[in-house]
């Protein structure tokens, strides 16, 4: 979309905005936005996300530590559930970005931790500005900001909000804007980010190393290394297991805090005429998990209530959805016109119970670390298998996250000294291989690569297929390398034009922001 198309598409926003109100026969415009709202009223917009909230640690998606989400469960419970939900990139400024665009990283050219570089292209909050919504914002505003100089009608950071980890600060910022938007007789947008269960993790070494001047709040309920299971995909060492127990309290009191959030909506009368999307922005901040492909690095725990519309406590595993389905569904929800263009398209569909056709599958990628280190990965899964390509193996280039901070990787570093089964998962987990293949109906872990079994040869040549398929259609740069995949060279070659394009990336917005993952 050229910039005179997205002004054109924001004016024809802004002049529908008076019909969004008033519409034909005294009722909201649009079927999705009418048929809920109710007469004379728009459907506001309520999207909690959560930093760094594995799809597994939450109760209803089959967490197996009783009591680490009674809320986002109860939530679940009043909307439904999307079983086969992943974000588009597991990193949180670039996934942010998607789910403000409805574009794939290479699309938006925000690959790394930097606003959108695509200037045409429309955003939720422009968008929802345009039609007359009052948008706020509670919690990462600079990476949950697509572009520099947007506005938010209310803005508050971590600084403001017990450095994103006080629950009660949420709540209340949550009932003053929406009286504010009430006292203007405006519908509301409102991103509440969560910083929790990111790291630092309460009560963790690194939390009293870096808030020695602040006392977090902490979360309603501790949990201790006993209360918790180790994932799979990590060994069960005791450090380990001493810091998913942390993890775990971080999750809780991302909980507390979408309680809060909740109850500022009820008590403010609004719950009934809200939209509420719930989802993560990715994967534990843990190996194998954040800033990767796996399936623990993208499947999200993706709710959505819409009182009227979708069914209290329906589950949904049939339909893939991902990051790039936001923008789209959330403008087909209030009634709005969904521009054209976007690699995403509306699920309002399948939360009304319908068939979709389109959603057999879902592509994933990464580019680039917050320390700016370029890994280009491209995922693609079905029903059942996943394929992984990472150009950027070669053997000896070694792979570095933040993920690696904090006590997992270093008890596993060490315990790779004596046994032979971590030495082999910690060295997959930094050098990789260029193609993985998992089956991720029996093996959700990711602990056996199938791409050299001859026995499931058949299924990895029909990912090939479907990858080298959406690579040409969506123009990824990384359609060459794959093509030559087993060539050295020609993925040298590749990482060195990545190298260029993520420092062209970075200048092209003039001053660099510090990096937050």
């Amino acid at each position: 979309m050229h910039a005179t198309s997205r002004r054109q598409f924001l004016k024809t926003i802004g002049l529908g905005a008076a019909a969004l109100a008033i519409g034909p026969g005294g009722r909201t415009f649009g079927a999705a936005a009418g048929a809920d709202a109710g007469a004379g009223k728009r459907l506001n917009v309520l999207l909690f996300t959560a930093d760094d909230m594995n799809c597994d640690s939450v109760g209803v998606f089959g967490c197996d530590v009783p009591g680490t989400t009674p809320n986002i469960d109860r939530l679940a419970g009043q909307g439904m559930r999307f079983e086969r939900a992943h974000i588009t990139i597991a990193v949180c400024q670039p996934c942010r970005n998607v789910l403000h665009t409805g574009l794939y990283p290479h699309h938006n050219l925000g690959e790394g931790f930097h606003n959108v570089r695509k200037d045409d292209a429309p955003t939720l909050l422009e968008t929802l500005k345009a039609a007359g919504y009052r948008c706020g914002i509670l919690g990462k505003v600079g990476h949950s900001t697509p572009k520099p100089g947007l506005e938010w009608h209310m803005s508050h950071d971590m600084n403001e909000l017990g450095r994103g980890r006080d629950p009660k600060t949420y709540g209340r910022y949550t009932r003053e804007f929406i009286d504010a938007a009430d006292a203007a007789g405006e519908p509301f947008f409102l991103m509440s980010n969560s910083h929790d269960p990111h790291r630092p993790f309460a009560g963790s070494d690194q939390e009293k190393q870096g808030f020695k001047d602040f006392t977090p709040t902490p979360p309603s309920r501790w949990f201790k290394p006993g209360d918790v299971r180790v994932p799979l995909f990590l060994p069960d060492l005791p450090d380990v297991r001493l810091e998913i127990a942390e993890y775990y309290s971080s999750v809780r009191r991302c909980d507390d805090t979408v309680g809060e959030v909740l109850g500022a909506l009820e008590a403010a009368g609004h719950a009934g005429d809200t939209l509420v999307i719930y989802l993560s922005d990715h994967g534990m901040p843990l190996p194998f998990a954040k800033t990767n492909c796996y399936l623990h690095s993208t499947r999200t725990p993706w709710i959505v209530r819409w009182p009227g519309t979708v069914k209290a406590g329906s589950v949904e595993r049939e339909h893939f959805i991902g990051g790039i389905d936001l923008f789209p569904t959330v403008l087909d929800a209030v009634g709005l016109p969904v521009p054209e263009g976007l690699d995403g398209f509306s699920f309002v569909p399948v939360l009304r119970g319908q068939s979709q056709e389109g959603r057999e599958m879902v592509f994933t990628q990464f580019h680039e670390t917050s320390g700016r280190g370029r890994f280009p990965m491209r995922a693609v899964r079905d029903a059942r298998f996943g394929y992984i390509f990472s150009p950027w193996s070669d053997g000896k280039r070694v792979f570095r996250n933040e993920s690696q901070s904090g006590r997992t990787m270093k008890a596993m570093q060490e315990a790779a000294k004596s046994s032979e089964d971590i030495r082999a998962r910690v060295g997959l987990f930094l050098c990789r291989v260029v193609e993985e293949l998992y089956d991720f109906e029996k093996d959700p872990d990711a602990l056996h690569n199938l791409i050299d079994d001859p026995k499931y040869k058949k299924e990895a040549d029909r990912l090939r297929a479907a990858m080298e398929a959406w690579m040409v259609r969506t123009e990824d740069p990384a359609l060459e390398a794959f093509r030559r995949r087993g060539n050295l060279q020609a993925r040298e070659a590749f990482m060195e034009e990545q190298a260029a394009r993520s420092a062209q990336l970075r200048g092209a917005g003039g001053r660099k922001r510090k990096a937050t993952p």
